[in-house]
């Protein structure tokens, strides 16, 4: 198993319309090609205006075929044009987790 952690450090300013604007146009998509995420969080303490997200993947191999049929997807596609649009992202970190033979998941 491995994990896709990705970290957006968002503009304080278009914080909240980014949310927005993934939830009702990014969300449904992405769950369609990558699967419900291991979850969806934005930081409370810390570095602020952050979104957190983890995807699980059964291998790099199965990450790279979803991504590959998220990133053609017409509606996803439309969705990055009106996040680029916005221009809400300050910095993106994404990070390849792979699982321990003692970890819960």
């Amino acid at each position: 198993m491995i994990f896709d952690l990705r970290i957006y450090t968002l503009h304080n300013n278009k914080f909240a319309a980014w949310l927005k604007l993934y939830e009702e146009h990014g969300h449904a998509t992405q769950v369609k090609h990558c699967g419900e995420p291991v979850f969806y969080a934005t930081t409370e303490v810390g570095p602020l205006n952050q979104v957190v997200h983890v995807w699980k993947y059964a291998s790099q191999a199965e990450r790279e075929k979803k991504r590959e049929a998220l990133m053609a997807d017409p509606a996803f596609k439309e969705y990055l044009a009106k996040s680029r649009e916005l221009g809400a992202h300050q910095s993106q970190e994404c990070r390849i987790l792979k699982s321990t033979s003692f970890s819960p998941l």
